[in-house]
C-alpha cells in the first residue's frame, strides 16, 4: 500500500512542507528509434532472424506473443544494460537507485521544511532524554534527521545491495549457466544475434564472452528490482531502522514524518503523541545498534548468509512464465516472484535462519522493553501505541514483504514475544544494569535456547552475577580466548 505523504502541525508533531516533488519519467525507452518489432518481436529483440529450435522454445513460452511497444521497450533497457560498464558487482547500484526514485515520486514524496526538521530534532532531544533515565547505554553520536522518502532511499541504498549481493550473483550464474548451454547446443550459423555483441561472433568465442555480459544484464534486471522493492518501503517505513536493521550509517536517529502522520491515522491518538512514541523507539534501536558494536554486523550477516545459500526453482519459474499472460507484466512479475527460490531451505539456511530470527527478536523485545519504560510515565496512551506496532509487525509489515521478494526470506522477529518476556523478567530480577549488561559479548547474550527458557537464562546469569566482578572476569576470558 502507498500514502501520499503529508505532516501535520501541531504540539511535538513535524510537519512537511506543503510542496510535493515527483521524479521525471524520463522519455519512453524506444522514442526516437524504428518500430520494427511489429512484425518479428523476436527477431526485434535478438537483431535478425532466430534458429528454428531457439525460436519454438521462445514461442512455445509465449514470448513471440509479446506487444510490440512492451517488446521495444524491453530491447532499449537490454541494450543500456548491455552497454553499462561491468564493475564486478551482482547488483546494478545506479538502476537501482533510479528504479526507487521513480516508484518514490510515482506515490507522491514530501519536501522536507525547516519546520519540519526542527520538529523532529525536537522530538528526538525529548526521546533521548526518556530514555537517559532507563537505560545505561550511551546514546549515538549521530544526529535526528527528519527524511523525505527519496532520501531515505539514498541513505538505505548501499546497505539493500550489500544485502542482496549474494542472491543476485546467484542469478546471474543461473542465467549464465542456462545461456551457455543453449548456445553449446546450437551450431555455426544457428546464433541469434545478442544485443552488445558484434554479428558473425563464432560460437567459442561467445561462450567466453558471455559470463560479463550476462552479469551486466542481470546485474541491472536485479538493480530495478531491488529499487522497487526499496522505493516501496520507502513509503511505508516510519523510520530509519524499524525493518530491524542498521541501514542507515554514522547512527543516525532518523524519522519519515509522511510515513509517521500516515500510521497516526484511524488511531485515535494525538499525532504529536505518536511522533514522540515512535521516536524512543526509533532512537533505543540505534543507540542498541550503537553501544553494541558486534550486533549490527551479526545480523547483516545472517541475512547474507541466508541470501548465499539460495537454491532456484527452475520448474517453478519455467511453469510460471508458462501459466501467465505475457501481456500483463504485472501478472509476469507476480508469478516469478513467487516462484524464483526453491521452497526447501538448505541447512546452512536453516542455521542463518535461526540467528537472525534469534536477534531480530531480542532487538525488539529489547526495545519493546525500554521504550516501554521510558514512555509510560509521560505518554498518555503508550500502551495503545505499543499495540498498534505489535499489529503492525503481526500483519506483515514493510521489511517482510521487502525480504520475501528480495531473497526469499519472511522477515520477522518470530519470538518477539519470548524475547521481551526475557528482558523484562531480566530487569525484574537483576535491574536495567543487568539487562543491558547482557548485550557485552554475542557468547553472554541470550540464544535461541533462551527464549524457549527465559527463566532459566535469568537464573544462569544471576547466579553467575552476585557482584560485578564474576561477569567481568567472564567477559575477559572470552576476550583473551578470541586473541589467542
Amino acid at each position: 500500500m502507498g500514502f501520499r505523504g503529508r505532516g501535520e502541525a501541531g504540539s511535538g508533531s513535524p510537519s512537511g512542507g506543503p510542496g510535493e516533488h515527483r521524479s521525471d519519467a524520463g522519455s519512453s525507452p524506444g522514442e526516437g528509434s524504428p518500430d520494427n518489432t511489429g512484425a518479428d518481436p523476436l527477431g526485434a529483440l535478438f537483431g535478425g532472424d532466430l534458429p528454428p529450435e531457439l525460436r519454438e522454445q521462445l514461442e512455445s513460452m509465449g514470448l513471440g506473443q509479446i506487444d510490440p511497444a512492451m517488446m521495444q521497450m524491453v530491447q532499449a533497457q537490454v541494450q543500456a544494460m548491455m552497454a553499462g560498464s561491468d564493475d564486478g558487482r551482482a547488483v546494478n547500484r545506479d538502476v537501482a537507485t533510479d528504479a526507487a526514485r521513480k516508484t518514490v515520486a510515482a506515490v507522491g514524496d514530501q519536501s522536507i521544511s525547516e519546520a519540519t526538521v526542527r520538529d523532529v530534532e525536537q522530538v528526538v532531544q525529548v526521546a533521548t532524554l526518556w530514555l537517559d533515565q532507563v537505560t545505561d547505554l550511551a546514546p549515538p553520536e549521530g544526529r535526528a534527521r527528519a527524511l523525505s522518502r527519496a532520501e531515505w532511499v539514498e541513505l538505505s541504498t548501499p546497505a539493500w545491495q550489500t544485502l542482496t549481493e549474494p542472491v543476485a550473483a546467484g542469478v546471474a550464474a543461473a542465467m549464465t549457466g542456462a545461456m551457455q548451454e543453449q548456445l553449446r547446443e546450437l551450431g555455426d550459423g544457428e546464433l541469434p544475434q545478442i544485443p552488445g555483441l558484434p554479428a558473425g561472433v563464432d560460437p567459442r568465442t561467445l561462450l567466453g564472452q558471455i559470463e560479463p555480459m550476462m552479469r551486466r544484464m542481470s546485474a541491472g534486471m536485479f538493480g530495478a528490482q531491488v529499487g522497487q522493492a526499496i522505493g516501496t518501503l520507502a513509503t511505508e517505513t516510519v523510520s530509519g531502522t524499524e525493518v530491524g536493521l542498521p541501514l542507515l550509517s554514522g547512527e543516525v536517529v532518523a524519522l519519515l514524518p509522511a510515513n509517521v502522520a500516515a500510521f497516526a491515522e484511524g488511531l485515535a491518538i494525538d499525532t504529536g503523541e505518536v511522533h514522540l512514541y515512535l521516536a524512543v523507539r526509533e532512537a533505543a534501536r540505534v543507540r542498541l545498534f550503537a553501544a553494541v558494536s558486534w550486533l549490527g554486523p551479526q545480523l547483516m550477516t545472517a541475512v547474507q548468509d541466508y541470501a548465499r545459500d539460495i537454491r532456484f526453482d527452475t520448474d517453478g519459474i519455467e511453469q510460471a512464465v508458462r501459466s501467465v499472460d505475457p501481456n500483463d507484466p504485472q501478472a509476469m512479475q507476480e508469478a516469478l516472484a513467487g516462484s524464483l527460490f526453491s521452497p526447501e531451505p538448505s541447512e546452512a539456511q536453516r542455521a542463518a535462519l535461526t540467528r537472525l530470527e534469534t536477534y531480530l527478536a531480542l532487538v525488539e523485545g529489547w526495545v519493546d522493553t525500554v521504550a516501554g519504560r521510558a514512555t509510560e510515565q509521560h505518554l498518555p496512551h503508550a500502551q495503545a501505541l505499543a499495540e498498534a506496532v505489535r499489529r503492525r509487525r503481526a500483519t506483515g509489515g514493510p521489511a517482510e514483504k521487502t525480504f520475501a521478494s528480495l531473497v526469499g526470506l519472511e522477515l520477522r522477529p518470530r519470538r518477539l514475544r519470548d524475547a521481551a518476556n526475557l528482558w523484562a523478567a531480566l530487569e525484574s530480577e537483576a535491574g536495567p544494569a543487568a539487562r543491558d549488561r547482557a548485550w557485552e559479548h554475542p557468547d553472554l547474550a541470550p540464544g535461541a535456547a533462551d527464549l524457549d527458557d527465559p527463566l532459566g537464562f535469568v537464573a544462569r546469569v544471576t547466579s553467575t552475577d552476585t557482584d560485578d566482578t564474576n561477569l567481568d572476569e567472564e567477559l575477559q576470558r572470552l576476550l583473551r580466548d578470541e586473541e589467542s
